[in-house]
């Protein structure tokens, strides 16, 4: 008998975890995945930046001990780290009603982490706590 083998194509996006996941939410909580802390550098520290023209958050690593620096917490058991930006919501009038995600969140050629918030999406682990939520009432 003859094979009839057929290659199979593989899709060109990265994976899950490889990818730089971010989300922010209403109390001001960035969560960076281990994958985008680790392209930064994994820093102590960030200085937050936020470019009003156009709509974007920038994160620039830095040192624990530099002024306006906003220390990285850890989040989770996989290598994510917290930053409590509560205080750039406020100054600049970010509105954020639900968690949003970044999916084209990227790294600039001066090593800032740049969000856009014109395409950030509600996370899809917020859709899915609302519809609970609903659910139970």
């Amino acid at each position: 008998m003859r094979a009839d083998w057929r290659e199979c194509q593989r899709e060109e996006r990265s994976g899950q975890w490889s990818a730089i996941y971010v989300t922010l939410n209403a109390k001001g909580y960035i969560v960076l995945g281990k994958t985008a802390y680790q392209r930064l550098g994994e820093p102590k520290a960030f200085l937050l930046l936020y470019d009003g023209t156009n709509n974007r958050i920038g994160l620039k690593p830095t040192a624990a001990g530099i002024r306006n620096a906003f220390p990285a917490a850890k989040s989770g058991r996989h290598g994510g780290r917290l930053i409590r930006a509560l205080r750039l919501l406020n100054e600049f009038g970010i509105d954020v009603k639900e968690t949003l995600q970044f999916p084209d969140a990227e790294i600039d050629h001066d090593g800032v982490l740049i969000l856009d918030m014109r395409s950030a999406r509600v996370s899809s682990r917020a859709i899915v706590r609302r519809r609970a939520e609903a659910s139970m009432k």
